[in-house]
C-alpha cells in the first residue's frame, strides 16, 4: 500500500473527519469569495486554532525587502502581532526554509526554537505545530500553533496533516488573491495612463491647414510622452511656439510635460519675447521640480510674413535650417536645460538667436529623432539630413508623416519619444 493511500485511510478512520472536511470547505469558500484576504486569513486562523485546540496561533508573513518574518495576526493570551524574526529564525523560519510542516513536542529543548518572542511577551511555548504558506512557485509565510490543550500538551500526526492541508488551501487563496490584485492594479494603471495620454493629446494643438507656417508631430514611445510642442497666434499675426523634451520616461515625465506645456500656454499669452518667456518658465519649474528632472526646450516667435524668427534654446537639440540651396545651418543651445538652477544671465533671461528663413525650412526636433533606430543603427544627424533632402518636394504634413513612418517600419520599437516641428515661410499668395 502506498504512503498516500495509508495516509488517506488513517485520516478517514479518525473521529471528526466530517468536521475537518466542513472546516476545509468553509475556509476554501471564504478565500474564494474574499475581497479582503487579510481579514479572511485572520478569521481562518481563529477557526484553525479552535478546531485543533491550540492555546495560541499566529500567522507570520515574509517581508522580502527586509529579509524578515513579521507576525501579521496573533490569537492567544499574549498578542505578538508585529513581532519580527529573521528569515530562517526559529521553528517558523525553519518551516518556511525547508517548506515542510514541523511538529515540536518540547520547544525548550529544541535546537531551532527561538525564545526571543517568549522573552518579550512572557508567554511560555511548550509545543509547536507550524506549516508553511507556500505554493510550488512562491512562499508567503507560515501558520504557527502553540501549546496543544490536551492532557499531554502535544500535537499529533492528525493535527499535522490537517494543518498542512489547511495551509495549502490558504496559500493557494493568497496566491490567487495577489495575482488578482496585481491584474486589477495593472488595469487601473492602464486606465490612468490612457487618461493621461488623452490629457497630453488635448494639450497639443490641432493640425492646421497646409498653408499654415508651422506643422508638428508627436509620437510617444510608450502610452504617455515626455515630449511636447505648442504654438499660439498673437493678435499682431506673429506666432509664438515651443518644443520640449522632459528628461526621463513614464508618468513622472508626463506630469512634468503637462506642467511645462501649461506654463507656456499661460505665460505665452502675455510674454512675447522668447528669452523672457523661457526665463519665466524656468523660474517656475526650478521652484517646484524635484528628483533632478529637467526639460530641454526651445521657445521661439515667428513673423510668418517676413519669414524671420527669434528662438531661445535651453539645452535642446540644435535646430536645422535647410536653405533653399540645400545647405544646412545649425543653431546650438546657448543655455542649460530648464529646471537646472544656474545664472544664464544676470536677470534670468535666456539668450536669443535670430533666424531668417529666406524661403528655407527650419526643422526643430527632439533627440528621439536622431537617436531613433532606422534599419539597424541610429539615424544620426547626417542620416536625418539625407532623409530631409529626399522629401523636399513633398508637402509639410507629408514630410512629417513620412519621417514618422520610417521609424515605425524599423524592426526596433521606439526607445524614446520623438517630436518634430517644421517651420517655413508662407508663400507669396498668403503674404499679400
Amino acid at each position: 500500500m502506498s504512503d498516500e493511500n495509508a495516509e488517506t485511510l488513517t485520516l478517514d478512520s479518525m473521529e471528526g473527519i466530517d468536521g475537518y472536511l466542513d472546516l476545509l470547505a468553509e475556509i476554501s469558500q471564504d478565500f474564494a469569495r474574499s475581497k479582503n484576504i487579510d481579514l479572511t486569513l485572520e478569521r481562518s486562523l481563529l477557526r484553525i486554532k479552535s478546531y485543533l485546540n491550540a492555546e495560541a496561533a499566529s500567522v507570520f508573513l515574509i517581508e522580502p525587502e527586509e529579509q524578515s518574518l513579521v507576525c501579521r495576526f496573533s490569537i492567544g493570551p499574549e498578542d505578538i502581532t508585529g513581532a519580527r524574526l529573521k528569515y530562517g529564525e526559529g521553528i517558523v523560519g525553519q518551516s518556511i526554509v525547508k517548506d515542510t510542516c514541523l511538529m515540536v513536542a518540547d520547544a525548550e529543548n529544541e535546537q531551532n526554537f527561538s525564545p526571543s518572542i517568549d522573552d518579550q511577551s512572557g508567554f511560555r511555548t511548550k509545543s509547536i505545530l507550524c506549516s508553511p504558506l507556500s505554493t510550488k512557485t512562491e512562499q508567503f509565510g507560515a501558520i504557527e500553533l502553540i501549546n496543544k490543550e490536551n492532557p499531554d500538551g502535544h500535537f499529533d500526526e492528525r493535527d499535522r496533516k490537517i494543518l498542512k492541508a489547511l495551509t495549502s488551501s490558504a496559500a493557494m487563496a493568497i496566491n490567487n488573491s495577489r495575482m488578482t490584485q496585481a491584474l486589477l492594479e495593472q488595469e487601473r494603471l492602464h486606465r490612468e495612463l490612457e487618461l493621461a495620454a488623452e490629457l497630453q493629446s488635448s494639450l497639443l494643438p490641432s493640425p492646421r491647414e497646409s498653408d499654415f507656417p508651422i506643422h508638428a508631430v508627436n509620437q510617444p514611445a510608450r502610452m504617455v510622452s515626455g515630449d511636447f510642442f505648442d504654438y499660439l497666434e498673437l493678435p499682431d499675426g506673429r506666432i509664438i511656439f515651443n518644443i520640449g523634451d522632459v528628461a526621463g520616461k513614464g508618468i513622472n515625465a508626463a506630469l512634468l510635460m503637462a506642467k511645462t506645456a501649461s506654463l507656456f500656454r499661460c505665460l505665452g499669452k502675455t510674454i512675447h519675447k522668447p528669452g523672457h518667456l523661457l526665463g519665466a518658465i524656468n523660474q517656475e519649474i526650478c521652484e517646484t521640480s524635484s528628483r533632478g528632472m529637467f526639460i530641454t526646450m526651445i521657445v521661439g516667435i515667428l513673423d510668418p510674413l517676413k519669414g524671420t524668427l527669434t528662438i531661445a534654446n535651453a539645452g535642446h537639440e540644435p535646430p536645422l535650417l535647410r536653405t533653399r540651396e540645400g545647405e544646412y545651418l545649425s543653431f546650438p543651445a546657448l543655455a542649460p536645460p530648464v529646471g537646472i538652477e544656474t545664472d544664464v544671465s544676470p536677470n534670468g533671461i535666456f539668450p536669443e538667436a535670430n533666424i531668417s528663413l529666406e524661403n528655407g525650412t527650419l526643422y526643430i526636433f527632439t533627440d528621439g529623432v536622431t537617436e531613433g533606430i532606422v534599419g539597424a543603427k541610429p539615424l544620426g544627424i547626417d542620416g536625418f539630413k539625407d532623409m530631409l533632402d529626399s522629401i523636399t518636394d513633398r508637402s509639410p504634413t507629408d514630410r512629417l508623416n513620412y519621417l514618422v513612418d520610417i521609424f515605425h517600419k524599423s524592426e526596433m520599437p521606439l526607445h524614446d519619444d520623438l517630436t518634430l516641428m517644421l517651420i517655413q515661410q508662407q508663400d507669396g499668395e498668403h503674404r499679400k
